[in-house]
């Protein structure tokens, strides 16, 4: 019986063990998302500044297209945002969704560093974040013809990642009928 009890800590120990010693295998920017292949949630956001238009769903249909969730206070944000910029410039539709900020602070980066976005939407309250999945900033979605989520990248955009994941995505959502 002695021996028993002695034994039970250890092999809870050892389960324990087990499971970290997977859970550190598993790659963190690849948590599914359980929006893949369904339509977007509603989104009716406002803009981030007067005279400019609020983010709305029906805006990421008709052409496939990437929203992007970013902040100013996130620093992966800052790093990916020249990508961004490239990526207007050559004529990719970006979407904003500004994340868990007043929209004057978002405002202010956008001015500072640029604007890669088509259209920007303020989440203040994080309510749309929450509808869409979102764990952390930057996020980004690739949204096909029809407003459905196709991928969802974690973390900042690399020339990489567009290069190996994104762009081949979205030149197969444009052929697509």
């Amino acid at each position: 019986m002695n021996r028993l009890l002695f034994l039970l800590p250890v092999v809870i120990f050892a389960v324990v063990v087990a499971a970290f010693a997977f859970g550190l295998t598993r790659d963190p920017s690849k948590l599914p998302s359980m929006l893949i292949d369904r339509p977007l949630p509603v989104l009716d956001l406002p803009p981030l500044s007067e005279g400019q238009p609020g983010l709305k769903t029906a805006m990421l249909t008709g052409e496939p297209a990437l929203l992007n969730v970013f902040a100013s206070w996130c620093l992966p944000c800052r790093v990916e945002h020249p990508l961004l910029l490239d990526l207007k410039a050559k004529g990719v539709p970006v979407y904003g969704l500004d994340w868990k900020e007043p929209a004057a602070d978002g405002a202010k980066w956008i001015a500072e560093l640029g604007d890669p976005y088509r259209v920007i939407g303020n989440d203040e309250s994080g309510r749309a974040g929450i509808e869409l999945g979102v764990t952390g900033v930057p996020e980004t979605f690739v949204i096909d013809k029809k407003g459905r989520v196709r991928y969802k990248h974690i973390g900042p955009i690399t020339p990489q990642d567009y290069d190996e994941k994104l762009a081949p995505l979205l030149a197969k959502l444009r052929a697509e009928a």
